[in-house]
């Protein structure tokens, strides 16, 4: 009886709640447009994976035929691009500092004759660190096109010399390095850092609307009816309340998933059903420690103040950025209080590199345990929606 009593109430206090999302278009734009606007952002913005035609200058002091064939193979990667050739260094600096170019490639005087006759010139390569990841491009780029041109020179001369190319070869490259990139082999920035971002905003937007709307039962003095229409229970007026907040975001989440791994064909190498599960729970767990914010903090300034501070700090602590392993062993550790910290490991595993699911459970099993939050402040939060006198 008390169980057909409780599910009566649960089914009453959601069509409340669905009332005051309609009513309230704030609900609608945080929980539909904020992440349709966030996944076409972020989608568009990294469509091509890696940034290309990166400007840089080149300075070349040689003006041989062989620096002009080395600044058309330079032009030729697809990264860079050589917008400006310059005699004057200071220019190509200016210009950098400008912000125009990120990259300079420098080709000393007299290169090419020194190149052929063994004296060892020397090609120098600057790029504005500034620009983290356009400046690491450019990097690669330049530096790879100096192995190049050694080599070139290398054989030229080694022919010259009367060596055949094998006897060449193993004196240039002795050791012959083969490389492979494990679950990104494109190396597309759009796949690692969009998996993480897009579902770390629903995270955000889940913490806000979460609090958001427990606090405002509070600061218009509205939780007594609301826990009235739950029989003073707490666990069934937050069920009641939180169920349409998880029907529309995790439908939201589903259609993300459907985009990523869907539409733009990102690697999913074990199937839909780990990462669908793994969003439901994210979900899940970001109303938990919703609910555990406004629980500890039953304002709602406050509240949001806090859902906004957590929100933004798993950017940088969950490990897509920087990792965990080389973090300060406290940060490590609070690096798994974020629900999107073991989302992100199972994306890893799961999705990227494919691996059995009994290597993740531990990962599943953490976004559960963070559904015990909100019985650890459930006094508190009862209180605070029977007692409290919100005080503008």
């Amino acid at each position: 009886m008390n169980l057909k009593q409780d599910m009566h109430a649960i089914g009453a206090i959601a069509r409340r709640e669905v009332k005051r999302l309609v009513e309230k278009p704030i609900y609608f734009f945080c929980m539909l447009i904020a992440p349709a606007i966030s996944v076409i952002f972020f989608i568009s913005l990294m469509r091509q994976g890696l940034p290309t035609d990166l400007p840089i200058a080149v300075v070349d002091l040689d003006n041989s035929a062989t620096s002009r064939n080395l600044i058309r193979q330079l032009d030729a990667f697809e990264q860079t691009a050589v917008v400006m050739q310059t005699l004057s260094f200071t220019e190509a600096r200016q210009e950098m500092q400008r912000g125009k170019i990120y990259g300079i490639f420098y080709i000393p005087a007299d290169f090419a004759v020194e190149a052929s006759t063994g004296k060892q010139p020397r090609l120098s390569f600057y790029t504005n660190a500034t620009y983290l990841i356009g400046a690491s491009l450019l990097f690669r780029d330049m530096k790879t096109m100096s192995v190049l041109a050694s080599a070139a020179v290398g054989l030229q001369t080694g022919m010259a010399q009367g060596y055949t190319n094998d006897q060449i070869m193993g004196q240039l490259q002795p050791i012959v390095v083969d490389t492979h990139a494990i679950g990104n082999p494109w190396l597309n920035y759009s796949v690692y850092l969009n998996n993480t971002i897009i579902p770390g905003i629903l995270q955000l937007l889940i913490f806000l609307i979460t609090v958001f709307s427990i606090g405002t039962e509070i600061k218009f003095s509205t939780s007594r009816e609301w826990l009235q229409m739950g029989r003073h229970n707490l666990a069934v007026s937050l069920l009641g309340k939180l169920l349409p907040h998880t029907i529309i975001f995790t439908t939201v989440g589903f259609m993300i998933c459907a985009v990523l791994y869907g539409y733009n064909s990102f690697p999913l190498n074990t199937g839909w059903l780990p990462m669908l599960t793994a969003m439901f729970l994210l979900v899940i767990s970001s109303q938990a420690v919703g609910v555990f914010m406004i629980g500890v903090l039953p304002t709602l300034r406050l509240g949001l103040s806090f859902a906004s501070l957590f929100g933004m700090l798993s950017f940088s602590i969950v490990g897509f950025s920087f990792p965990v392993q080389e973090m300060h062993p406290t940060l490590q550790a609070l690096a798994q209080l974020f629900p999107l910290r073991h989302y992100f490991l199972i994306y890893v595993d799961q999705a990227l590199n494919g691996r059995e699911l009994f290597y993740t459970w531990t990962e599943y099993a953490w976004l559960l345990g963070f559904l015990i939050l909100p019985v650890l402040i459930g006094r508190n939060l009862k209180d605070a929606l029977m007692y409290f006198k919100y005080i503008p």
